[in-house]
């Protein structure tokens, strides 16, 4: 019997990754849920809870399917930083990003065929150089922050203000690899 592989994200990027391991889902079916941090939720808790109802919310309407589903927050300290919406969002997250570390923290979560969950929780360290004003221009002139968690994307341009990345890299692109393969094949998919 073949095994249906869902993924909860409409994240091109995870879709890349994935493909990367030889893997392509069966279908993609992105849970749109309220992203809002709770009240004194830590970063590491909003980013597994993301995943964790993203992977049962799509799992509920994809019976018979392993889904697999993640969730990126970029963090300063406690505070999470947006999903830039528009430039001077991406603007105000490379100001404070600029010459500092950062948490990137990506949870995943996959729901079986038989109802068990699993997930895993990967924080890798980030930190970019010190920003010029013409850095921070000619970032926002590409226009790939926007949208982007804590308004950049390090597959693009961005790459070259990192100056260390101690972690995961495609965990900060948005779905750990190596924890993703074990948590499928710890619930029983069968990889290529």
């Amino acid at each position: 019997m073949k095994q249906r592989l869902v993924l909860a994200s409409a994240s091109p990027r995870r879709l890349d990754l994935l493909g990367q391991i030889g893997l392509t889902p069966d279908a993609v079916d992105a849970a749109e849920l309220d992203e809002t941090p709770q009240p004194h939720e830590t970063p590491r808790l909003l980013a597994l809870r993301l995943a964790h109802l993203k992977a049962v919310h799509v799992a509920a309407r994809q019976a018979g399917a392993f889904v697999l589903a993640a969730d990126t927050v970029v963090a300063v300290g406690r505070r999470v930083l947006p999903k830039a919406a528009d430039e001077a969002e991406v603007r105000a997250c490379l100001v404070l990003l600029s010459g500092r570390a950062h948490r990137v923290l990506t949870g995943v979560s996959v729901a079986a065929p038989d109802g068990r969950t699993a997930a895993r929780l990967v924080e890798s360290r980030v930190r970019f150089k010190r920003l010029s004003k013409a850095d921070i221009d000619a970032y926002l002139a590409c226009g790939e922050g926007v949208g982007k968690a804590g308004g950049y994307a390090i597959q693009g341009r961005a790459g070259a203000l990192v100056i260390a990345l101690p972690g995961s890299y495609s965990g900060v692109v948005g779905l750990p690899l190596h924890e993703t393969t074990n948590l499928l094949a710890g619930l029983g998919f069968r990889l290529p």
